[in-house]
């Protein structure tokens, strides 16, 4: 190699090459500065303390009227009956819904006018008037008998009474919410692809075994959710019942007791704060109902679900 001679020797990368073997050095990735999220947390915090410090000052709120009553035996018996309203009602409310909803979209036009009607009377007038004309109904008749004309009677109710005050506020509150669960059930039904009504149809399903069968249990995936919804709805509407009128309820128990001792405001907290507190154990449970009837519409995968493909792989590589 003489003195002249510019290339590199063997082994050299030679000059430009050693750079290209070098590691890249680490990206330094600065944060985006969001100012306005701190001005807002930090003026949402100011106006939350000084209302807390302005309602913990004031004498107006009655604080130890609040806390002598918030597990006040009357008061904890009427958020019973509420929620003994909430579930019949409901239950009521979900199997008639569900019915309706079938009926809307039978083949059949006498099933599809008559659900229609149903809903039209229903959703077309305001629900405190319903309740009214349930408490109004023992005017119209004294007493209720289902049976064969003529012959024995298999149900009896006498309109009269507290018993017949409860039964019918759990019947107007679910028949009213029977029309909006229809339509919840009707657009959950929709959802599920026509081809699953074909297949159902070509493996020789009647058109009620595919709705039974196929088509009701795909479309839980869509009705939970607006469901719960309803749900917690229907816990807030009980507060009406007072239109039948039925006193016994979460509601019902407060407003008698102000109604002595003149002091509506901490009671009136006693019941919110009940109210507050059976509607956050119920979006507990609505969540996790909905994740239940959610497995396998997203593509991300669980911890749990990572971890057995993991072990999976594990197995495959031993072998």
């Amino acid at each position: 190699m003489t003195g002249n001679d510019t290339r590199p020797a063997p082994g050299d990368p030679g000059p430009g090459r050693a750079d290209s073997t070098r590691e890249p050095e680490p990206i330094k990735a600065v944060p985006l500065r969001r100012p306005g999220r701190w001005i807002a947390a930090a003026v949402i915090l100011v106006l939350v303390a000084l209302f807390v410090y302005g309602a913990a000052t004031n004498p107006a709120y009655r604080w130890d009227t609040y806390g002598k009553y918030l597990f006040d035996s009357r008061i904890t018996a009427g958020a019973i009956v509420t929620l003994e309203l909430t579930v019949l009602a409901m239950a009521m409310a979900v199997v008639l819904g569900t019915v309706l909803a079938v009926m809307r979209l039978s083949p059949n036009p006498v099933l599809r006018a008559s659900a229609w009607v149903y809903l039209w009377i229903f959703r077309g007038t305001p629900v405190f008037v319903q309740l009214v004309f349930w408490g109004l109904f023992p005017s119209l008749y004294r007493q209720i008998q289902l049976g064969v004309p003529f012959g024995p009677q298999f149900f009896e109710l006498d309109v009269q009474g507290l018993q017949a005050a409860f039964t019918f506020a759990v019947i107007g509150l679910g028949l009213n919410e029977a029309a909006y669960m229809a339509e919840i059930v009707r657009a959950g039904i929709n959802s599920v692809g026509e081809g699953q009504r074909e297949a159902s149809i070509a493996l020789g399903m009647s058109w009620s075994q595919t709705m039974r069968r196929t088509v009701l249990p795909q479309a839980m995936r869509v009705i939970i959710p607006p469901t719960g919804n309803e749900l917690i709805g229907m816990l807030k509407t009980t507060a009406l019942v007072t239109a039948i009128p039925l006193s016994t309820d979460l509601y019902g128990r407060a407003r008698d007791i102000y109604g002595v001792n003149f002091q509506p405001i901490p009671l009136l907290l006693v019941t919110a704060t009940w109210y507050l507190a059976i509607t956050s154990v119920l979006m507990v449970g609505q969540y996790y109902l909905e994740r239940y009837y959610s497995r396998g519409v997203s593509r991300q995968l669980t911890a749990k679900q990572l971890q057995e493909l993991a072990d999976a792989q594990a197995v495959v590589k031993a072998k």
